[in-house]
């Protein structure tokens, strides 16, 4: 028996090796390889890029006021874009939890994935024809005479906006759902029991307990929604200019893959540091929360 206790162990390890090894090979060597042409240098107009003097030339050249610029639109998109997904993904996600019977929640989440399995550029696409100067949607608002005249919606931040939310919501209401889902009616009904009402059993009871769904959302639809530029490409134009766009127009068009990989890694730094940011300020505004729960606990 001991030896079989002690192998089982052994055997789990050697069944996590093609996990590991798939994340070794597909994402943490091209990984490091950005990271080392990002030290590079393009030479000359045919070249692609050459290390074989190291510098930090290239991340100086990405962050010079020319692209930091473009930093700065696409940390607001990713900020706003995730702020948007949560408020509308929020209120969805509870009332399948906790108002839709379990009989018809699998059609809902149904209809939930279904738009979400269509190719995202077509999807992309399909807005831009929406919402198109000269698309129904513009012909419609001028000929109910809400608009006087054609919509100016396309190629604005307002598009690019529009876009990554209806493409990121699903990231963002199935681990609501399931959050909200695993807090079960019993331990809601106890909350009401003990005299907590509607608003505090939902503060004190199933917002802490669906803080993990919270958490994965939001960190689903960030990261992603960072780095995309096909939304940004096809509905914001110059306007919606994301740094995704930049890192794909240095490697296809500019064949300067330095500097496309040292947008990359800054890119990569602006969302890890972002996250953090937000951590710490959660952390910091509900220490008090803590604190308080802690004297109510203890007397």
């Amino acid at each position: 028996m001991r030896k079989t206790s002690r192998r089982r162990p052994q055997l789990g390890g050697l069944l996590a090796l093609p996990a590991w090894a798939w994340l070794a090979v597909f994402f943490v060597a091209p990984v490091l390889l950005v990271v080392w042409f990002s030290f590079g240098y393009k030479p000359g107009i045919f070249g692609t890029h050459a290390n074989d003097v190291l510098s930090f030339d290239r991340y100086v050249e990405a962050l010079s006021p020319t692209f930091f610029t473009t930093f700065q639109n696409t940390l607001w998109v990713g900020v706003l874009g995730t702020v948007l997904c949560f408020a509308v993904g929020a209120p969805v996600a509870y009332w399948m939890a906790f108002k839709v019977r379990p009989q018809r929640r699998g059609i809902l989440l149904a209809l939930i994935l279904i738009p979400f399995w269509t190719n995202f550029l077509v999807r992309t696409i399909g807005w831009q024809v929406i919402i198109a100067p000269e698309g129904w949607l513009s012909n419609l608002l001028q000929t109910l005479g809400l608009l006087d005249g054609p919509l100016d919606l396309l190629y604005t931040r307002g598009a690019v906006l529009l876009g990554v939310v209806y493409n990121y919501l699903p990231l963002m209401i199935l681990p609501l759902f399931v959050a909200f889902d695993r807090v079960g009616p019993i331990v809601r009904e106890a909350s009401k029991d003990l005299g907590a009402g509607k608003i505090a059993t939902f503060l004190r009871v199933t917002l802490p307990l669906s803080r993990p769904g919270i958490v994965a959302g939001v960190l689903l639809v960030y990261i992603p929604l960072m780095g995309d530029y096909i939304t940004a490409t096809v509905l914001g134009g110059a306007q919606g200019n994301m740094v995704g766009q930049l890192v794909a127009s240095q490697f296809q068009t500019a064949q300067n893959w330095a500097l496309g990989s040292a947008m990359a890694v800054v890119l990569m730094l602006v969302i890890a540091l972002s996250i953090g940011v937000a951590a710490l300020l959660i952390w910091l505004v509900l220490l008090p929360f803590r604190a308080r729960n802690r004297l109510e606990l203890a007397a």
